[in-house]
């Protein structure tokens, strides 16, 4: 087995606690980091950057299960809210993952590394300002449009949603955890809906064994049993740590890979 192959597991743990504990940035780190690692297993060159978003969001299905399983245990998941966002996050997945089968690999490593740094500026400067908390669940059709957009931006970037679930929550007037909660269990559905769209879409020539479209199975496996453990303690965190000072630690960490994707 090729040394490359133990790296998954490795970044399992890593987005597992990021989804648990921030629920942003996870995948992120996981576009950059296979976007370098998959052609080392065969990938070819033009479709590392698809097979890269469609392998992160394939992980992050499982990933975004136990964070969210994890939060709902500590009655940090608001399900009404939930229920509204899910219809427009599916559509939104599957129409924004046919969307990038049709754009250059290219022009994807630019717009990931562009969202990384929208991410790390909305996470140092603590964008938006939450409004005064309210009771309840945040309801009604315009968050199942919002859940359009963030389930297309997300299928074009490859992560869970959690940049912009978690900010809309907050200034709906959703504390912070539940937030975080809340976004874990939409980013099941990203996850799913765009996952299947890279799946089933496009014959990719000269993929590796075990590959379904863009999708690298092996390597989503290998990230998903993992993040499946680290998840429920990045949660348990989240519930324990005043998040501020990890925020901006983690933009500035954003920036680092936004670089790293450009060079």
């Amino acid at each position: 087995m090729p040394i490359e192959w133990l790296l998954y597991p490795a970044l399992g743990v890593v987005a597992g606690l990021l989804a648990g504990l921030l629920g942003v940035g996870g995948g992120l780190v996981l576009v950059a980091a296979l976007a370098w690692l998959l052609p080392l297993q065969g990938v070819p060159t033009g479709a590392a950057m698809h097979a890269a978003l469609a392998t992160s969001l394939a992980s992050i299905v499982v990933t975004a299960a136990a964070s969210a399983r994890a939060h709902h245990r500590r009655g940090s998941v608001l399900w009404p809210t939930v229920a509204w966002l899910l219809p427009g996050i599916l559509l939104g997945g599957w129409l924004g993952s046919g969307l990038a089968t049709r754009i250059s690999g290219d022009f994807l490593r630019w717009l990931v590394a562009g969202y990384c740094v929208i991410a790390a500026l909305q996470l140092a400067m603590g964008w938006p300002r939450a409004r005064p908390e309210v009771a309840g669940s945040p309801s009604g059709p315009d968050l199942s449009l919002a859940g359009m957009a963030i389930g297309a931006l997300s299928a074009l970037v490859g992560i869970g949603g959690g940049s912009m679930t978690v900010p809309l929550l907050v200034w709906r007037g959703v504390p912070p955890v539940r937030a975080v909660g809340t976004s874990s269990a939409c980013g099941v559905g990203i996850g799913l809906a765009a996952a299947l769209g890279y799946a089933t879409r496009s014959t990719v020539p000269g993929m590796p064994a075990g590959s379904w479209g863009y999708v690298v199975m092996p390597a989503a496996l290998g990230i998903a049993a993992t993040s499946l453990l680290a998840a429920p303690y990045g949660a348990k965190l989240a519930h324990r740590l005043s998040g501020s000072n990890l925020r901006r630690i983690f933009a500035v960490f954003l920036l680092a890979v936004a670089a790293c994707l450009l060079l």
